[in-house]
């Protein structure tokens, strides 16, 4: 065959390719190709544990069984556990909706692996699957009506982004944030459909209402979640004018405020110690340059001044930090109220902590914990190169200051408002879900910090604040769609969009299938 001849060749396969492979479908495929090779052929990826895995898994039914663990944490991730084969007498230390997919991930690894040993990378496969079907979701909501070209240049942004291994190492752990990662990209993708009246809007609301109930018990720290979505939320109610559908979105965001609710109510007393002293110690106390002085305001005794930057961890502490005496004269004298009420009247001190915050805002992955296991011969604590140049140019490229982030918030908003404007005079409730749902982004982004420099000060901030640099990367994501596609300003009416150039070659309209 000829030069000409393959040249041909390779151009017919692509335009067969192009009439039956989506952009969401390219997306999908390259993210799940991506995180496959990282997640399950060797060496693996993973997340070292830092001490927090006790919480997840001994009350699932899981134990460490691999000798020397200890000597492991920070530096090695471990991907086989023991499955408990007598009665397990360890109660759940925290109610989180993690429970349900490591219970998944055990029954799965029962039924095709071993009754006795857990390989995590089960959990990893279940992560993995719902990972592909959200960025499907997510790119076909961007990608509806757009130019094929296009499309595949949104798609292929998407794989660089959220195929980072920054983001998909997490499956190979018990931390949280696997569950806060996918439940952001599904929540953002079922709205956006909702907005495209892609799909059927009763199948996207339970897909919205789902993923925001565990995306809001997956982490203490996520309680804000519920409140600020169904808050947000309550502009669906107009988006239809059926009254079905109306009383099934008001019950859903009823239920999303009250799920926010409780689940800071149910917060343990422990996590409230942990959380609260290092509120003072790591936040209050690491911003004053009198710490005596601003012990007083919370009428605490100046002698415990002593703890400034102290953690509750530490070994060899100056006090008992679990002692009846710290719950008197310490921890029953403030609560994150005042200390929110504090820094209301200490902007400067507000200001101080929030770009010590704004440091490790964007950072995906956390640098203590390593990617590796001891046995695939790596340094100790090694990060793995692999599909991660977003993640180390999102940490070297990003201001690391608080204003930028409020610029962001302020040009992002300034963008999509002529749209949203011309939505509302319009009355076009549907169309103007977009910026509503944007905005909702970085207010559960903006909830992510705060809850974090309130809640426990500078202690762990990288991992802490993942909930917003997974807010940013979808906001940031869609308006680069936006403007690749020029919908930024203007978009096409909700109620009808152009058939995917790959579907029919970009000719004609149609009417959404959603009813």
């Amino acid at each position: 065959m000829t030069d000409k001849g393959i040249a041909k060749w390779i151009r017919g396969g692509l335009a067969r390719a192009g009439r039956y492979i989506s952009p969401a479908s390219l997306a999908a495929i390259g993210v799940l190709l991506v995180t496959a090779i990282a997640l399950f052929v060797p060496p693996y990826v993973g997340m070292a544990d830092n001490g927090d895995f006790f919480r997840s898994i001994y009350s699932t039914g899981l134990y460490f069984s691999e000798p020397g663990n200890d000597g492991l944490r920070f530096g090695h991730f471990v991907k086989q556990y023991g499955i408990f084969q007598y009665f397990n007498e360890n109660g759940s230390t925290i109610a989180s909706s993690q429970t349900l997919f490591i219970k998944a991930a055990i029954g799965l690894n029962q039924l095709l692996f071993d009754p006795v040993v857990f390989d995590i990378r089960f959990q990893a496969a279940i992560f993995t699957l719902l990972l592909t079907a959200a960025i499907y979701l997510l790119v076909e909501a961007i990608t509806w009506g757009v130019p094929k070209k296009l499309g595949y240049l949104i798609a292929a942004i998407a794989i660089f982004i959220f195929g980072d291994t920054g983001y998909t190492a997490y499956f190979n752990s018990f931390y949280g944030e696997s569950i806060v990662f996918v439940m952001v990209l599904l929540l953002s993708a079922s709205w956006l459909l909702m907005y495209r009246r892609r799909y059927n809007d009763y199948a996207m609301l339970a897909l919205f209402v789902v993923s925001a109930l565990i995306l809001t018990t997956s982490k203490q720290q996520n309680a804000p979640v519920g409140v600020i979505v169904a808050v947000m939320g309550i502009s669906l109610l107009w988006m239809r004018k059926g009254k079905s559908f109306r009383i099934w979105t008001a019950g859903s965001l009823v239920l999303m405020f009250v799920t926010g609710l409780a689940t800071y109510v149910m917060i343990s007393k422990e996590f409230v110690n942990i959380n609260q002293y290092h509120a003072m110690t790591r936040g209050v106390l690491m911003q004053s340059e009198n710490p005596e002085e601003t012990l007083r305001k919370f009428d605490i005794d100046e002698q415990y001044a002593l703890l400034k930057g102290t953690i509750y961890y530490e070994p060899f502490a100056t006090i008992d930090v679990n002692s009846a005496e710290l719950e008197r004269q310490f921890y029953s004298k403030y609560s994150f109220v005042s200390i929110l009420q504090y820094y209301a009247t200490h902007p400067d001190k507000l200001g101080s902590i929030l770009n010590i915050a704004a440091k490790d805002a964007f950072s995906i992955r956390p640098q203590a914990m390593g990617n590796y296991e001891a046995s695939a011969g790596k340094p100790f604590g090694a990060h793995t190169p692999f599909f991660s140049l977003y993640s180390w140019l999102k940490v070297k490229l990003a201001p690391k200051t608080f204003g930028f982030i409020v610029i962001w918030i302020a040009v992002v908003t300034g963008l999509y408002m002529p749209s949203f404007v011309a939505a509302v005079r319009a009355r076009d409730f549907r169309q103007a879900q977009r910026l509503i749902m944007i905005v909702t982004m970085m207010l559960i982004g903006l909830a992510g910090v705060l809850a974090s420099i309130i809640g426990a000060g500078d202690a762990d901030l990288a991992k802490h604040q993942f909930l917003f640099t997974a807010a940013f990367d979808v906001v940031t994501y869609i308006i680069a769609a936006d403007l690749i596609s020029r919908r930024l300003f203007r978009d096409a009416p909700a109620t009808i969009a152009r058939k995917p150039p790959y579907a029919s070659g970009g000719k004609g309209v149609t009417p959404f299938a959603a009813p």
